[in-house]
């Protein structure tokens, strides 16, 4: 069982209490269903397990909902993968897909599962408003060692200062974002600290998906040099 969680978010402090957490085999599917039933609703995940994980990343979408996913399906492909390197993934179902204060609380429950499963070690990636989501998610947990935002806004991601020293930062942003401008991405690159690093796609809009093969490279590459004790 998941013990209460303190999060702060946007100088607010909200508190979670999970009264249970079930697991439910999918058949025929890379993962496991997880749902982790709290005071604030249900937060739902997929789970894909690596044996013997030295470490986990979390995968978030936008405002779009469901199991989001930028890059022409970014987050299955890493997901199915990840598990050949010892790190095991999960990616995270929004309650509230519109609401920063909410994907964090969900964010942060996706983490603490993670946690109770033994991993020492946390990378977060985010899109779009899941940028700022893991950014907030990472300032209150010092075990996140990775931090990826791909066309993040800039609003919420002040704490990314916060992260200096203990976590890596990547963001990605294309120039023919017409959703969020990249000179968002280039803000946060700004106040983030090292180590950290900012790749622009010629080209590409807010999906990424012109540059869906070159970013799941660029991700998996961070994650991997990143997370410690991870299989290259």
């Amino acid at each position: 069982m998941l013990g209460t969680a303190a999060i702060e978010v946007e100088a607010a402090r909200v508190e979670v209490r999970p009264a249970n957490v079930r697991r439910v085999p999918q058949a025929g599917e890379a993962y496991d269903l997880v749902e982790i039933e709290t005071d604030r609703g249900t937060t739902t995940c997929r789970y894909y397990e690596a044996e013997g994980a030295r470490a986990g990343v979390v995968m978030v979408g936008g405002t779009g909902g469901g199991f989001d996913t930028p890059a022409r399906g970014l987050y299955p492909r890493l997901a199915e993968d990840l598990p050949n390197h010892r790190i095991s993934a999960l990616r995270v179902r929004y309650r509230h897909p519109a609401d920063l204060v909410e994907s964090v609380v969900d964010t942060v429950l996706g983490m603490r599962y993670l946690e109770s499963r033994g991993v020492p070690a946390i990378g977060l990636v985010g899109h779009s408003l899941g940028g700022a989501v893991v950014i907030q998610a990472a300032a209150g947990d010092p075990l996140v060692r990775v931090v990826v935002a791909l066309s993040t806004r800039a609003a919420g991601t002040e704490p990314v200062a916060r992260l200096a020293g203990r976590a890596a930062v990547l963001l990605i942003h294309g120039d023919a974002d017409t959703v969020i401008s990249p000179r968002s991405s280039e803000e946060v690159y700004r106040r983030a600290r090292e180590p950290k690093r900012l790749v622009i796609y010629e080209g590409a809009g807010h999906t990424l998906d012109e540059a869906a093969e070159s970013l799941a490279v660029e991700v998996k590459a961070w994650l991997l040099k990143h997370l410690p004790g991870t299989l290259v």
